[in-house]
């Protein structure tokens, strides 16, 4: 990091320090920034991707999601004998072919599944680039609206073909890959109405999509407020050392057993906050300026999702949520 900081660079960096402390966490001298954007720890797209070990044949991957520009959009890499399982794709043709690139040094088996954990766009936009004979896998829910995404009339000429699963998952599946079991689990409706998770038991690894991400203010324009929050807890019950992002740093499991919780507890201000303005009927569009999200509101893209945030509480409330 630069010895002198721009103002509002400084700025983000004492909200981000000062949101360590009310969260009760202290920083050690070799623990990084708790924060989801890349500049604040000194860090340049070009950094991007990096590769995590997690485990034995178990990689993270962080690369630098494109309609955000400085956090990560963020996979899970599953390397077996008997092929590889990947969660989640990348926004761009141009990622998920760095993406099939980089997993090949990795290994020469092939990518034989992709889960789709969530189907928004930042995740599936470059699937078309995953090699011929992948095996997608998403919700029933997420199926649907990506076959109707694939079926508009008014998408561009030149879009990236809109890849449609083949194979759902409802509840729970397991799968079996060269002695390694890959549990593909939905625990309820959260970021969306069909969010998948990956759970490796035996590594007790967890990869959470956009069920959880790490220090990133709760993106919840499709969310189910209530639900998101049952959700996340239904994830702590299991026997977990890892929990894995689709959004923000992929940190030591510690910070993101941490962090985890800390992003449930953001969800449950949000609703707290939004149901105490439905309450005194403050009106949607007034409400984003009277709540109050506490240290949460130092969280990276809060400005951006906090309005949105609100208006899903209040449509809960008013019953609009099927």
């Amino acid at each position: 990091m630069n010895d002198v900081a721009v103002p509002g660079r400084l700025t983000s960096v004492i909200v981000a320090l000062a949101a360590c402390v009310a969260s009760g966490f202290v920083l050690r001298a070799d623990e990084p920034l708790r924060t989801a954007d890349i500049t604040l720890r000194g860090l340049r797209p070009s950094d991007f991707p990096r590769i995590t070990k997690l485990a034995d044949r178990v990689y993270a991957y962080e690369q630098i999601d494109p309609t955000k520009r400085t956090i990560t959009a963020n996979n899970l890499i599953v390397v077996t004998t008997d092929g590889v399982l990947v969660a989640d794709g990348q926004g761009t043709t141009d990622n998920v072919a760095r993406l099939v690139r980089d997993i090949a040094t990795l290994t020469p088996q092939p990518i034989r599944y992709v889960v789709i954990g969530s189907e928004h766009g930042d995740h599936t936009g470059g699937d078309a680039a995953f090699p011929a004979g992948v095996t997608f896998v998403a919700h029933p829910f997420s199926r649907a609206n990506l076959e109707r995404q694939a079926a508009a009339p008014d998408r561009r000429p030149n879009a990236p073909r809109i890849v449609v699963p083949t194979e759902t998952v409802s509840d729970r599946r397991v799968l079996t890959l060269g002695g390694t079991e890959i549990q593909i689990l939905f625990l309820g409706r959260a970021h969306t109405g069909g969010d998948l998770e990956v759970y490796l038991p035996r590594e007790r690894i967890l990869y959470m999509s956009e069920v959880f991400s790490n220090r990133v203010f709760p993106s919840m324009a499709n969310g189910y407020p209530s639900e998101w929050i049952a959700t996340l807890r239904r994830a702590e019950l299991l026997p977990v050392d890892v929990f894995v992002p689709a959004h923000g740093f992929v940190d030591s499991p510690t910070v993101l057993r941490e962090e985890e919780q800390n992003y449930r507890r953001a969800l449950e201000q949000i609703v707290a906050e939004g149901t105490r303005l439905y309450d005194a009927r403050v009106p949607l569009d007034s409400a984003t300026a009277s709540a109050n999200y506490g240290v949460f509101d130092g969280w990276t893209r809060a400005a951006n999702n906090a309005y949105q945030a609100i208006k899903r509480v209040y449509m809960e409330r008013d019953g609009e949520l099927r």
